[in-house]
């Protein structure tokens, strides 16, 4: 029995999927199985995948049909045998010695529950500046601490780069259908049950950008959707018995933001800006105050939070040094949300 399980779903995959099964096949480390399950494919995905299981007893096909793929991946969740789970995609690669060294990063370090690793981005010539932007995000959190403090901005660990232990996601359910990114909210759990997170600083997967990647075209990764998720999470985890909560932002996603947490029953009390044309009026019947302005509010509430829910990435550090002078403590005080 194999101590490592590759969870593999595959769709329609038939022009990557060679080269994904390629790059696990060439891992330095050999005791591991791969369970394809095929999501009820209707291209040449079913041929490939039965001709490699033929030809290496380590890789093994799992039809099903077409489910998606939350239950594709429960159901080869189910039929993993290894306590550690390597998380693939079928349309990226992974570095040779990836299996080895996150199998070795787990057993060398028992409390953490996922490891993930840093990923780069191929073809070149289809990384859009977006995505440039949202890689360099990514790589820049490595510790447990890195992770967890950003972990409400966007998704902390690529999916197809994770390793995780079969015994935290048994216990949580395996991954959940709630609407928005299920690999996010699977983070998102882990998170608010305790789970340390870790990286290898080192790129171990090469994340292949194409117009059919889930992230295009599934309405469950739209900005919206995100927004759902960050709010229902935050209610359940920072937010919880607080007595008042501040949005710094009174732009759109602001905006958007603070109606989820409104919809979630959080007790929304004011907007913060550096926007003069913004302070003092009004959103969602709440005022909008000005930085100087947050200290008195803040005092008038036992237990209040603050939100901060500014896209530009620039305004972050600027954000951080004002709530910084305030003596407010990130993670404890407030969280960053975008």
């Amino acid at each position: 029995m194999p101590d490592v399980s590759v969870l593999l779903p595959c769709y329609n995959a038939s022009e990557t999927l060679e080269e994904t099964l390629t790059s696990l096949q060439k891992q330095t480390y050999p005791d591991f199985e791969v369970i394809c399950v095929d999501d009820g494919s209707t291209d040449s995905t079913t041929d490939i995948l039965r001709d490699w299981c033929q030809n290496d007893p380590r890789f093994i096909n799992i039809p099903i049909e077409h489910g998606g793929v939350i239950e594709a991946a429960n159901i080869g969740l189910e039929i993993c045998q290894g306590e550690i789970v390597v998380r693939m995609d079928a349309d990226d690669r992974c570095h040779p010695d990836r299996i080895k060294i996150q199998r070795e990063y787990l057993l060398k370090y028992p409390e953490v529950a996922v490891v993930g690793s840093l990923v780069k981005g191929f073809p070149k010539d289809q990384i859009g500046e977006g995505f440039q932007l949202y890689y360099a995000w990514l790589n820049s959190l490595v510790t447990h601490q890195d992770i967890t403090r950003e972990i409400f901005v966007e998704s902390p660990i690529a999916n197809p780069c994770a390793s995780f232990r079969r015994s935290w996601i048994r216990d949580l359910g395996g991954y959940r259908d709630h609407g928005w990114p299920e690999d996010y909210d699977l983070w998102l759990r882990f998170f608010l049950a305790g789970a340390k997170f870790a990286k290898i600083p080192q790129v171990l997967l090469e994340w292949r950008e194409h117009p059919g990647r889930l992230t295009h075209q599934d309405s469950r990764y739209s900005v919206e959707n995100f927004l759902r998720a960050k709010a229902h999470y935050i209610a359940r985890g920072p937010a919880q018995s607080r007595d008042a909560v501040f949005v710094w932002g009174a732009g759109m996603t602001g905006r958007r933001l603070s109606k989820h947490l409104v919809r979630e029953g959080l007790p929304l009390v004011g907007f913060v800006e550096v926007d003069q044309k913004k302070i003092g009026n009004t959103r969602r019947g709440k005022p909008i105050i000005g930085v100087g302005e947050l200290l008195g509010e803040w005092k008038k509430h036992q237990n209040p939070i603050l939100l901060t829910a500014v896209r530009a990435r620039s305004a972050a550090p600027l954000i951080k040094a004002q709530l910084d002078d305030l003596k407010l403590l990130e993670g404890q005080d407030w969280w960053r949300c975008a």
